[in-house]
């Protein structure tokens, strides 16, 4: 099974995470790419797709965003997972934060399964006004590797449950609560 993994990334925090991702479902036995959402032309040869953004004041990266409205016909046509980072704190590892209200508007567009996020990273000599006043007192990196490994696993799962999944049985498939 071909799945692809797709980010909006400033600062290169979230494009790890889909890598780190892509690796983790490699060893579940996946065929599993991570790729940046403007190197992708066509889904159609995916049998998943996982779309993730990283967050920046409750709206999720915009090439992310329009990844989604590019491809919403065929991502609805196929599993579809959402991801999020961005919290610069321990939050997203002590429990599952819920998609903001945009990341949701986008699930519904094209009947995602589910959503996770992540912890964020910023750097202590971010550039920018904004990340740099940030970064004084919020420098770090909160992403969580056993996070992203049991989630990619979950996903493998799921995947493995569903079969093959095809275009033709997508619209008749239960969402998965992952």
């Amino acid at each position: 099974m071909r799945v692809l993994i797709t980010y909006g990334s400033k600062r290169g925090g979230t494009e790890e995470i889909a890598r780190w991702l892509a690796q983790a479902l490699r060893e579940e036995g996946l065929d599993a790419e991570a790729a940046a959402p403007q190197d992708v032309g066509d889904i159609s040869g995916y049998d998943a797709v996982i779309v993730g953004g990283s967050l920046y004041a409750n709206r999720w990266h915009r090439d992310a965003r329009r990844f989604v409205h590019r491809h919403a016909r065929k991502l609805r046509e196929r599993p579809t997972w959402f991801f999020s980072s961005g919290p610069l704190d321990a939050s997203a590892a002590d429990g599952d934060l819920p998609p903001t209200s945009q990341v949701r508007a986008l699930m519904e567009q094209v009947r995602a399964s589910g959503h996770m996020s992540f912890g964020g990273r910023l750097e202590a000599d971010a550039r920018g006004f904004l990340a740099r006043s940030m970064a004084r007192e919020h420098a770090g990196d909160w992403r969580d590797m056993a996070q992203i490994r049991c989630w990619a696993a979950s996903l493998a799962e799921a995947l493995a449950l569903s079969g093959d999944v095809g275009p033709a049985t997508r619209e008749s498939e239960p969402h998965l609560p992952f």
